[in-house]
């Protein structure tokens, strides 16, 4: 009985001195992000790292123009801290959900329209300058992708601000790769043959990339509408490439079609099934299924079947 009288008196006394055992901080949140098309969201899983959860809301092969948002990626936004975009008007519907459902304090970023000016804008084939929609497949030149994730680096320390030197350290590190893919695509293309140096595909979507790389984009199938095109456009995409000897006419991974077969075995040229803008190569979890794979796949299709040289790639290791 006294013993117990000695434990009650010594607990009531150490609650008198005012000390406490010191609890354990709260572990601070990691974030929340949703991402659109697969190529940005590779670029922000880059930078994330093992920090936090991220979503991407477009699926790979689906056509990132027309991409009409579920249900599901309501209640996705519903929960996102930061929402990555290209923007550029490439993703419209699926912003306008994001701007209904995004919670209060989340932060959104729109990659393209905070990488270049309007004066830089890219209207072409599909893109007309008469409809004010500009190209927005900015992340075809690398430059403008290493843009980009110094974006996300920026957006995700201002939604995170404790996991902000991770973020720094993943960027930098994911920026010298890049610095490398850069280097290395501008030492393949250089090996084409001068006369060869012309690209034809089927969606309009490398003018940034031909900027870049110093090739140019003679043309591209796909019409405004993204319909098939008439019998007329065809002919005179016929006539153009036999007219300048294009090698090779390029399709497109979200858009499969037999037009291109046709224009290029009408036009004496080599049929090349496939060129991707915003498909990854590989499954989901292979190091190839990423942006640098994706790149390193395109750069090695294009400079062969243009009759250059692609083992400049070969230094590259996509992860």
């Amino acid at each position: 009985m006294a013993v117990r009288l000695l434990l009650v008196v010594a607990v009531v006394l150490a609650g008198c001195t005012g000390t406490s055992i010191p609890s354990a901080e709260p572990a601070a949140e990691e974030p929340v992000v949703t991402a659109t098309v697969a190529p940005i969201t590779d670029l922000v899983r880059q930078v994330l790292g093992d920090r936090g959860e991220l979503h991407g809301l477009v699926p790979d092969g689906v056509d990132s123009h027309t991409y009409e948002p579920r249900p599901s990626d309501a209640q996705m936004l519903g929960q996102a801290d930061l929402f990555v975009a290209n923007g550029l008007f490439l993703e419209e519907p699926t912003l306008r959900l994001a701007e209904a459902n995004l919670p209060a304090g989340s932060a959104t970023v729109t990659l393209a329209d905070e990488t270049i000016s309007r004066d830089e804008w890219a209207f072409d084939f599909s893109f007309p300058a008469e409809q004010g929609v500009p190209n927005p497949h900015l992340w075809l030149d690398v430059r403008h992708a290493m843009a980009y994730v110094e974006l996300i680096r920026d957006g995700l320390a201002e939604v995170d601000p404790a996991g902000g030197d991770v973020y720094i350290d993943n960027a930098s590190r994911y920026l010298s790769q890049l610095e490398q893919l850069d280097a290395a695509i501008g030492q393949a293309i250089d090996t084409i043959p001068g006369e060869n140096r012309k690209l034809v595909t089927y969606h309009d979507s490398w003018p940034y990339f031909g900027r870049r790389y110093d090739i140019a984009v003679v043309a591209a199938v796909q019409p405004s509408d993204f319909a098939e095109p008439s019998a007329r456009e065809v002919r005179t995409i016929i006539d153009q490439v036999r007219d300048e000897q294009v090698p090779a006419v390029f399709g497109s991974e979200v858009f499969p079609t037999e037009v291109v077969r046709v224009i290029a075995e009408e036009a004496g040229a080599t049929y090349v099934e496939e060129l991707s803008d915003d498909e990854l190569p590989g499954a989901p979890g292979d190091p190839e299924h990423s942006y640098v794979g994706m790149m390193v796949a395109n750069v090695r299709t294009m400079v062969t079947n243009l009759g250059g040289d692609p083992a400049a790639l070969d230094a590259v290791t996509p992860s």
